[in-house]
């Protein structure tokens, strides 16, 4: 009957809900322990685990995400986590993403201040993370090639991320400022082209 058919469905869901939480709990905790340069050089992790493999959510999900997270005070990577999770599965969500994303940096930082005098000076670290630093560049660059197609950057809107790096670099203006005047110019942009 139905009566007895609802505590079925309902455990099923919760088992299931578990489940997924719990994937997304591993998956954010091997992101978080195999990445190196930060949270930058995680995104093409990020979007091979969520978008490509698991399918949590498309590509224009995933970028409208990334820029939410990108304005959002505190570190990239755990905001990306926590909106994603969030997304998927609410406050929970949000909260097992955090903890997962985070919690294999916590371990090897405290690791690391443990034995930290004993190798900061050592000759094979050193050319380690000399080894390392190029591959975390490439990392970084990686992303904002695949954000160019999604972006829909094309010939005619080419030069604005030019003049913002340009602003940036050359004039010292906060990103803040230019996301902010972006935002703006973008929604005002968006009301133009509906009038017209």
């Amino acid at each position: 009957s139905l009566h007895d058919a609802l505590p079925i469905y309902f455990a099923a869901e919760i088992k299931t809900k578990d489940k997924m939480l719990l994937k997304f709990f591993l998956t954010c905790n091997k992101i978080g322990a195999f990445t190196l340069g930060g949270g930058y050089a995680m995104i093409p992790i990020m979007e091979r685990e969520f978008v490509d493999k698991n399918r949590w959510m498309d590509k224009q999900e995933f970028m409208d995400i990334m820029v939410v997270a990108q304005t959002t005070p505190g570190i990239f990577a755990i905001d990306m986590a926590s909106h994603i999770g969030y997304k998927m599965k609410g406050v929970w969500g949000g909260i097992v993403g955090a903890v997962g994303i985070a919690l294999p940096s916590i371990i090897a930082i405290l690791i690391i201040a443990m034995f930290f005098q004993q190798f900061k000076d050592n000759y094979w670290v050193g050319k380690f993370f000399a080894g390392v630093r190029p591959a975390v560049v490439a990392l970084i660059a990686a992303p904002c090639f695949k954000m160019a197609k999604t972006a829909n950057i094309n010939r005619y809107n080419i030069w604005i991320p030019f003049v913002c790096c340009a602003l940036i670099a050359a004039f010292g203006i906060s990103p803040i400022y230019i996301i902010i005047a972006a935002g703006v110019l973008g929604w005002l942009y968006g009301k133009y082209k509906k009038q017209s």
